[in-house]
């Protein structure tokens, strides 16, 4: 495995070099920083333009000039870091590649889980379904979403969900036949995705469809969208949902101690709802990073203190739901600050916008100035989502298929296992070995920026570091874009490689 790893950076490096001098010498040849010297009137023209050829040393070449910016490059290693400058602004590299990186992680980072986990779920309800209605109905949607440019989807995003929302608040009460029609489309698709007999049909589509309609009706009655919150009730009933849904995926509820502590683990959550309220006061980022680890350790200890001989399953799965109602107490905080928020001069009404990364001048708590970054990645993000959304749910699917027919699985159906045992432990986990190469590579293609994304919505990420590299000329900005593009690609393969070894035991990387 050293070995392994040994080779493997060596040949990272090479290629990273390799290509970070052709991109340079490529870049330098198409750029041309006198462009706007050449067409000056200035009367000293001819000195502006020796002056900027020595301030960028274009008269030395491109191949040198490679190793002086390899060179400062590599004094990262030993502090003494020298990305170079975006001659136009003045500024360091770092200083705006740090501006544009943060950027681009805050609307990566929720698209791509976000993607990723409802793609590869509803891919494998999809799968277990094949030939159903639900089956045709998500092969229909991942093939139109797929085939959606991103500028119009971004386009009606800004129409219906940012424009439309904002106007709808204004009167947010929906007629009887509005809702008995969303409660029959969400009855409709949780009766095909569970599948059974037409009575299981039927009784799903009933039990969906009321509870849908009920909760859309209370959120049309109480005008609840201008004055949002869960409270310690819905947070205690849904946190036993999540324990209950939690459960059946990761052990099944066959497992009355692992189904007891995420229970306990949930009710606990709810509980610790009142005393959070008085701690929310002061809230900060790292007491927001302290209290999720703290959650986690809650919900550990609640599956060991539960003992049994799977202590281990039991800690994994109220690990899991504490964060998860964790999250929900976090959100339900964040809508607490709903109403001042919209109802504020700098808002006015209109809570979701359709530009930016931050309202400016807006002056607030930090749960404010958290939900206004939250509505500030709503539309971007979403446009993400349903890009990747489609692809992630045909590469799960086909895999899931492909995993389902093999040997294997129909040996341990014959030997009596559950169907949850054959599909998690021995399928599932299996068909997400094409996803472990896919996933790593787009994670870092996104890195690189969403540039129509962030174009459309004014984000000044990664994407927009490269265009304006390119259009001024900026070869120092464009080659450490280009340099943190290269690496994470090729970590991203490295660790492929080691996922492949994680999910299937029978793969080995060759040492």
């Amino acid at each position: 495995m050293l070995n392994f790893v040994i080779r493997r950076f060596a040949s990272s490096v090479a290629v990273l070099l390799v290509a970070t001098f052709l991109i340079y010498v490529l870049a330098d040849f198409a750029m041309d920083p006198l462009q706007d010297l050449r067409v000056s009137t200035a009367p000293n023209k001819a000195a502006l333009i020796a002056q900027r050829i020595a301030d960028l040393q274009l008269d030395v070449p491109s191949p040198l000039r490679y190793l002086d910016w390899l060179q400062g490059v590599g004094g990262c290693l030993v502090g003494q870091c020298d990305l170079g400058e975006a001659w136009r602004t003045n500024q360091a590299v770092s200083a705006v590649l740090a501006s544009a990186l943060i950027v681009t992680l805050k609307l990566v980072t929720v698209a791509v889980i976000t993607a990723m986990a409802l793609g590869v779920a509803v891919g494998v309800v999809s799968a277990l379904r094949q030939y159903s209605g639900f089956d045709y109905g998500i092969i229909f949607l991942s093939f139109l979403l797929y085939s959606l440019p991103t500028f119009w989807v971004a386009v009606l995003l800004k129409q219906w969900v940012a424009i439309g929302f904002n106007d709808f608040l204004a009167d947010p009460s929906l007629s009887p036949w509005v809702i008995l029609a969303i409660g029959a489309v969400i009855g409709a698709v949780f009766a095909a995705a569970i599948g059974g007999d037409l009575r299981r049909r039927l009784t799903t589509f009933g039990i969906a469809a009321g509870a849908s309609g009920a909760v859309v009706l209370y959120i049309s009655a109480t005008q609840w969208l201008n004055d949002p919150g869960f409270g310690p009730v819905v947070i205690a009933v849904t946190g036993v949902g999540i324990a209950y849904a939690v459960t059946l995926v990761s052990t099944g509820l066959r497992n009355k101690r692992a189904l007891y502590s995420a229970i306990t683990t949930a009710l606990v959550g709810a509980v610790l709802w009142f005393p959070l309220q008085f701690l929310f006061r002061s809230a900060s980022s790292p007491m927001m990073v302290g209290l999720m680890v703290l959650t986690v350790g809650i919900g550990i200890g609640i599956g060991l203190a539960f003992g049994g001989p799977d202590r281990g399953q039991s800690a994994r799965t109220a690990g899991i739901v504490a964060v998860l109602v964790g999250l929900l107490i976090f959100a339900d905080r964040i809508l607490q600050a709903w109403r001042p928020y919209a109802e504020s001069s700098v808002i006015n009404g209109r809570p979701v916008p359709t530009i930016g990364s931050q309202t400016p001048g807006l002056a607030g708590s930090y749960w404010s100035v958290q939900l206004d970054s939250l509505t500030h990645l709503m539309l971007p993000t979403m446009a993400l989502i349903l890009i990747s959304f489609a692809s992630y749910t045909r590469y799960s699917r086909a895999s899931m298929l492909e995993v389902m027919n093999q040997d294997y699985v129909r040996t341990a159906r014959a030997k009596g296992l559950t169907e949850r045992t054959v599909i998690m432990r021995h399928a599932f986990r299996n068909s997400l070995i094409p996803l472990a190469t896919i996933i790593p590579l787009d994670l870092a293609a996104l890195l690189g920026g969403a540039i129509i994304t962030e174009r459309i919505f004014g984000w000044s990420g990664m994407g927009t570091l490269f265009l304006k590299s390119l259009s001024n000329s900026e070869i120092d900005p464009l080659m450490i874009y280009v340099l943190i593009i290269g690496s994470v690609t090729v970590l991203a393969n490295f660790a492929a490689d080691l996922l492949y070894a994680a999910l299937d035991p029978r793969i080995r990387v060759n040492a």
